[in-house]
């Protein structure tokens, strides 16, 4: 794509962000043009924090399915097929059985440890599946996310926390007020970190006998980029819940339109999978207005068609090995 196709990208692209922002600000808002002070308290207050949530957490859950799938080697792998939402939710639930009243910081910082955790069990499976069939690691990855999943909704049943993890597990933006999303301004700085060392995450793709013959340090790499999924999967599922399938739709679509000049696609992943999230909340808002369909189901909706069409178009690229 030449430097004038990418400006017209841009300027049609952040033109139509843009817009979808604006309805997003405005929805319940309808007298803000008459210049009723409520309706810009209610935007300052609800409507701008829950359109940056949105954006914020498209945007790292795009990224974090970037790096896994790089990491694994299969297009078809995103951080919530490798049991890393559930082993977030279960260091989650921990904490709040130890230590209830523990501060947001202590809760997001055990999520992370946990997701760390259970996504360094699902790459210790990684290594003994067969790469011959892409589609056998994902189908791996679920049933593992499964598991660690069936545990968190026994122990959430036993100790009454059904409601709890309920929220965890669905991802939406309706609780979203000024003062409960500022977390996830962290995943904008993790966008950064990302970004710098692209090239290394690049290299991870071409597996670890090419990478270290190219002179990556493998193992530290490949840590870096499990701390940054891990974090980012815990910011997203502390703040708003689980939104599945975002960081397998949006690396897959600019791949195939863009190739896989990954520093060049980093940005566009971004922006595509905070503006899928951001779209998807606006229609789970005006399909049954005035009430609400979560958007992680009008993105799974969305996503699973993807995910066929991924099976069904190209399968053989679904895997660098």
């Amino acid at each position: 794509m030449g430097t004038r196709s990418d400006a017209l990208f841009w300027i049609w692209f952040g033109a139509g962000l843009l817009l979808l922002s604006g309805v997003s600000l405005c929805i319940g808002a309808a007298s803000l043009f008459s210049g009723d002070m409520g309706a810009s308290w209610l935007i300052a207050v609800s409507r701008f924090p829950r359109t940056a949530a949105a954006l914020l957490a498209g945007m790292g859950l795009a990224l974090a399915g970037v790096v896994v799938q790089q990491t694994v080697q299969n297009r078809l792998v995103e951080p919530s097929m490798t049991g890393t939402p559930e082993s977030a939710m279960l260091g989650l639930l921990a904490i709040t059985l130890l230590m209830p009243g523990a501060p947001m910081m202590a809760k997001m910082a055990v999520g992370t440890l946990a997701a760390l955790a259970g996504t360094a069990g699902f790459l210790m499976l990684a290594t003994r599946v067969p790469r011959q069939d892409p589609m056998l690691l994902p189908l791996v990855g679920m049933i593992y996310g499964g598991i660690i999943g069936a545990v968190g909704l026994w122990i959430a049943w036993s100790t009454d926390l059904m409601q709890v993890l309920g929220i965890w597990r669905v991802g939406e933006f309706s609780g979203i007020i000024q003062g409960r999303y500022e977390m996830l301004w962290v995943v904008a700085v993790l966008a950064v970190l990302l970004y710098g060392v692209a090239d290394r995450i690049t290299l991870l793709g071409l597996g670890e006998t090419q990478a270290r013959s190219l002179g990556l340090n493998y193992k530290q790499t490949r840590a870096l980029g499990l701390v940054i999924v891990a974090a980012i999967t815990a910011l997203v599922i502390v703040t708003v819940g689980t939104l599945p399938f975002v960081g397998l739709v949006a690396p897959n679509i600019v791949s195939r339109w863009r190739g896989d000049d990954l520093r060049a696609n980093l940005p566009i992943i971004a922006v595509g999978g905070a503006g899928m999230v951001l779209a998807a909340d606006v229609i789970g808002r005006l399909v049954r207005y005035p009430y609400e369909i979560p958007a992680a189901t009008v993105f799974s909706v969305f996503g699973a068609g993807v995910f066929l069409w991924l099976l069904y178009a190209a399968p053989a690229r679904s895997s660098h090995g």
